[in-house]
């Protein structure tokens, strides 16, 4: 099936805004609302709700110029040992004021590179947290590999470890990209890698791709797609790169090289899209593909998507702990994260303090808010005669102004109402995030530059 975008229609509505892994960002986070958390958290840990546990394992051998994530580049490998232990104490911490009855439905190692991690390790780290948390049978374990320093011992111990998701980063096949953005890793690499985590009984093999890097051309990038697609990944993230040299300055290395400009961008874009939904691929929403057998494609004709700091999930609404440096958690109306440097994380664990750095406690505001926005990213709909009733309010007198902002996009076809439920159209899952814009109610008080654009 092929999808006519219009795309003069995206560039008119490509603004920077945020991927809404949360409402409201983590830009809004502030340690003074970190006050009387852990009396909510000790609430909320009345409730026999699930797990979902995230680990932030930091470290690279080396820097891709391109990076955006919080990474500790090291050729140390006695970092790693280190990091361990600290990583010990926190979920010592964590763990004692977590439910006994709760079980872990999901686990994602995500970085920085888990993998820098030696296999011993892999080990050691799922042991503490199994018998902190108690894994459910049948969880989810994902983790992000990097094809380029994976052994077979690596693969192994992830395994046996009970990890049955694979993601790898790709980004592009192109030799003279790969030089540009100091990241080499032959295709012929990432297919070996793939074949290792399949043959060792990995049940889905995602891949990370980013579009608008330097000396990426149409027909690079069209190479690059049908490589990655000769793989068959589960599921594809194909990314717009967000350039922010203000806050990640190795990025100004690409800018001597040059970037393709918005033009050149789309029409990377028109190609992923035009491949991916010619071999099959469902268009999840943002920058996500699923192959039609995949638990997302069932989430989204269910209604039951559901999105948090790791992006699309299935999970029934789950509680997220985020352990290391940086991580954030989120329970309902409450979010906080660690902090962002190693030696303020490993500072505050050897006061035996958690390590946490700042916040969000929601408002009544928010959490309407939130429920819109989280429906139109996951759904691509919201019934607000249901949000109306749950919330006790009036939706078209509480956002009167938002659904009037909504009008330009029901003109342009992007959205459509049927009585009290907003459908978001085919064209418009490529602006959904300037379609959430609307309702979120901090946008104006935040320069755009604390954003990347979303094309």
């Amino acid at each position: 099936p092929t999808m006519s975008v219009d795309f003069a229609l995206i560039r008119k509505y490509d603004r920077p805004g945020p991927r809404y892994t949360s409402y409201p960002s983590a830009v809004h986070f502030a340690p003074h609302h970190l006050r009387g958390l852990r009396e909510r958290i000790a609430a909320n840990n009345e409730t026999p709700r699930d797990l979902s546990t995230y680990v932030h394992l930091p470290f690279c051998r080396s820097l891709c110029w391109y990076c955006g994530c919080n990474t500790v580049i090291s050729k140390k490998q006695s970092c790693s040992a280190e990091y361990l232990q600290y990583l010990e104490q926190e979920i010592a911490l964590v763990s004692g004021m977590t439910n006994p009855h709760r079980q872990v439905t999901q686990l994602h190692f995500g970085g920085g590179t888990p993998t820098f991690l030696l296999p011993s390790e892999l080990r050691q780290l799922t042991g503490i947290l199994r018998d902190a948390f108690g894994f459910a049978p049948g969880m989810e374990a994902g983790v992000e590999i990097d094809a380029r320093t994976l052994t077979q011992e690596h693969v192994d111990a992830l395994r046996e470890a009970g990890f049955n998701r694979a993601s790898f980063g790709v980004q592009d096949d192109t030799p003279e990209v790969q030089w540009t953005i100091n990241r080499i890793q032959p295709y012929e690499m990432t297919a070996q890698a793939v074949e290792r985590v399949r043959a060792a009984g990995f049940g889905s093999v995602s891949f990370d791709l980013i579009y608008g890097l330097p000396r990426q051309t149409p027909e690079s990038f069209s190479m690059t797609l049908d490589n990655v697609l000769k793989l068959q990944p589960n599921r594809l993230a194909v990314f717009s790169y967000a350039h922010v040299p203000s806050l990640k300055p190795a990025q100004k290395l690409l800018e001597r090289v040059g970037l393709p400009g918005t033009e050149e961008k789309l029409q990377l874009l028109r190609i992923t899209v035009e491949k991916m939904l010619g071999a099959g691929y469902v268009y999840i929403g943002m920058d996500h593909f699923a192959r039609q057998d995949d638990e997302l494609v069932t989430a989204l004709r269910h209604g039951t998507l559901r999105r948090n700091f790791q992006g699309y999930s299935t999970q029934a609404p789950a509680d997220v702990y985020g352990l290391g440096v940086s991580s954030i958690s989120q329970i309902p109306g409450s979010y906080w994260q660690n902090h962002r440097t190693l030696p303020e994380y490993y500072a505050s664990l050897e006061r035996g303090e958690l390590p946490w750095h700042t916040g969000y406690a929601m408002g009544e505001d928010d959490r309407i808010r939130a429920g819109v926005i989280m429906s139109l990213m996951c759904n691509l709909r919201v019934d607000f005669a249901e949000h109306s009733a749950q919330a006790g309010i009036d939706y078209r007198e509480y956002f009167a102004e938002e659904l009037d902002a909504l009008r330009q996009f029901q003109d342009d076809e992007l959205l459509s109402f049927q009585g009290d439920v907003l459908e978001v159209g085919a064209a418009g899952r490529f602006v959904i995030r300037s379609i959430a814009m609307q309702f979120d109610k901090y946008m104006a008080s935040r320069p755009a530059a604390a954003y990347s654009r979303a094309v």
